[in-house]
């Protein structure tokens, strides 16, 4: 089998790969968005003991207790729904916000149990002092953007102040926030700027692999790989921080748990980029292996790194702890960097497969 046929089966396999875990990924991607046009800002926390937080792009708030009695959060009918003190966090399973706010867009099917008038049945589900929830009173569930929205939708607008109720020893409290809207960027631009990049990447392909500026094009390929493996790492960690990861242990957890496949691509994209960049011309292995690596890491870059992130081109607020250029600007450099390289890495294994050809027409 030719280099050029593996690489045929390699792009047929990565595309098999992605079909196979959409489902999934879809599925964890409702609750964690890749993007939103909708930012939810808390403005009181309720309490000096209580640290209250946007994550997730604003798809769900986080509550720290920090005092020495637990306090409640109140769900959509009055009745207790989460108990967040010293002993864990609780949930009341007769509340319908234990079911409702499982999913982004609220849609649990509530049990035959769920009944916000009946006694707290309270169930420990972490043992630490912070809660992370769904709640719909911050968020916009309307297919529709708001009248204003969609009357002036390149202006930024204010769509309500939101209120969730607490109650704790002291007394009822609330934490208070504000949902806007926030006009999304301009995607033209930013596809321009990667299919761009892909291209001139992707021309250094033409270089004949066996001369100077094409050794020098595969060391610049390998240059490339390292920076857009290293822009990946950032996003998957990006990511990680923004859905509420705090400190080493619970960074690394994340990355581990989370957007996995975007840190693994990247951490290969830097290996093989640094084989391409500095160890060639020492490699005893035909160059065109390197090429076929180069290839491998180029497409799992472009696929699990960068299209799975796409969307940020089209979003005002991403799940990310930086300003959104720097996260859109992240996602460019893994897109030219994957796809780039994917396609310089085909032109070169491409002119290697017709080299033993073209030489035994002449011999003959």
């Amino acid at each position: 089998m030719t280099l050029l046929a593996r690489a045929g089966l390699l792009f047929a396999g990565t595309i098999t790969a992605i079909l196979a875990t959409a489902a999934p990924a879809l599925a964890h991607g409702a609750d964690a968005p890749n993007g939103t046009d909708y930012r939810v800002t808390v403005t009181a926390a309720g309490h000096p003991d209580l640290r209250v937080r946007v994550i997730e792009a604003g798809a769900r708030l986080e509550l720290t207790n920090t005092g020495a009695t637990p306090v409640e959060v109140i769900g959509y009918s009055g009745e207790p729904y989460l108990r967040i003190g010293p002993d864990g966090v609780y949930e009341n399973s007769r509340s319908p916000a234990t079911y409702l706010n499982r999913t982004l867009v609220g849609d649990t099917a509530l049990p035959a149990e769920a009944d916000p008038a009946a006694e707290p049945r309270w169930h420990r589900v972490d043992g630490g002092t912070t809660a992370r929830w769904h709640d719909q009173r911050a968020l916009w569930r309307e297919a529709e953007p708001p009248a204003q929205v969609r009357a002036a939708p390149d202006r930024e607008h204010r769509v309500r102040d939101w209120v969730v109720p607490l109650r704790g020893a002291d007394g009822p409290t609330e934490i208070r926030g504000t949902l806007d809207w926030v006009p999304p960027p301009d995607a033209y631009t930013w596809w321009v700027v990667t299919v761009v990049g892909v291209l001139a990447v992707g021309a250094l392909g033409v270089l004949p692999a066996a001369s100077g500026p094409g050794r020098r094009a595969l060391a610049a390929l390998g240059g490339l790989l390292i920076v857009g493996g290293a822009a990946a790492v950032a996003v998957a960690l990006g990511r990680t921080l923004d859905a509420g990861a705090q400190g080493p242990g619970g960074v690394l957890a994340g990355l581990l748990t989370g957007p996995v496949w975007t840190l693994l691509t990247g951490l290969a994209a830097i290996v093989v980029g640094a084989r391409a960049a500095t160890g060639v011309a020492a490699s005893s292995a035909p160059r065109s292996h390197v090429d076929f690596l180069v290839a491998l890491a180029g497409v799992c870059l472009a696929l699990f790194a960068g299209v799975t992130n796409i969307a940020g081109f089209s979003r005002a607020v991403l799940p990310t702890p930086w300003p959104p250029t720097v996260a859109r600007t992240l996602v460019v450099l893994v897109m030219v960097a994957g796809a780039g390289a994917l396609a310089a890495a085909l032109l070169r294994l491409h002119t290697a497969a017709r080299r033993p050809s073209a030489t035994t027409a002449v011999t003959r």
